[in-house]
């Protein structure tokens, strides 16, 4: 896979307890030399992101109820209309994987649905056209059966992807990536977040069936890439 086409499956994110000002302005720069496919990070750097990013081709992405998707709905759609607002493209919003497990799944589709409609609807109102919805389901968590119905209620409530977790206390696996992409109907992609380091880690990701990619350590991925390394 050439350098450029890794790239661009690559979200770089900015999502450590502590980030500051100085964190998110550097990895705008590596966003942008990099030409990766968007940087992520929390919802009070969007307008940094925004501003830093304006004219490039690199898409700012942030998180809603991250890490565990526990705040209340009305609180999730807020946060999401806001993130628009301020000049998010993508959100990657957290599931109410609680509800999930719970035996709650209409719960966890309408939060996710409400979440869509309302970033939907504020991009279109504020001109900035498509907003992309990406729902982390958590996938280590809930085994086989629950990642399928988690997939299903990703796809009915018109989300973009469905992203494995956070990596907040858990890691992408192949295999999750494969159960979702076979659970997911080809519009909705799937993104693997979480312990993604190497090339070698992203593409093993790729081929079982992901689309895109989060992970905080692009600048080496890349890097490697363009040095040679073996991929």
């Amino acid at each position: 896979m050439r350098v450029d086409e890794l790239a661009k499956t690559l979200d770089h994110t900015v999502l450590r307890a502590g980030t500051t000002v100085a964190d998110v302005e550097r990895a705008c720069g590596e966003a942008r030399d990099l030409h990766v496919a968007a940087l992520c990070s929390f919802p009070a750097f969007v307008p940094l992101m925004a501003d830093r990013l304006r004219g490039s081709d690199v898409k700012v992405c942030t998180v809603v109820s991250f890490p565990f998707g526990l705040d209340g709905p009305e609180a999730k759609v807020c946060a999401a209309e806001q993130a628009v607002k301020a000049g998010a493209e993508e959100i990657d919003v957290v599931m109410n994987v609680s509800a999930l497990l719970s035996g709650q799944p209409t719960q966890a589709r309408d939060e996710l649905v409400r979440v869509v409609r309302a970033a939907r609807r504020t991009a279109g109102m504020s001109g900035r056209g498509e907003v992309i919805v990406k729902a982390i389901v958590e996938a280590p968590l809930l085994g086989e059966p629950l990642t399928r119905l988690a997939c299903k209620i990703v796809a009915d409530a018109g989300c973009d992807f469905a992203k494995t977790c956070t990596g907040v206390g858990t890691a992408a696996d192949p295999r999750d990536v494969e159960v979702m992409r076979d659970a997911l109907p080809a519009a909705v992609a799937v993104k693997a977040a979480g312990g993604i380091r190497t090339a070698d880690d992203a593409v093993v990701m790729l081929e079982a069936g992901a689309s895109r990619i989060g992970t905080s350590a692009a600048p080496q991925i890349l890097g490697a890439v363009r040095a040679g390394t073996p991929v």
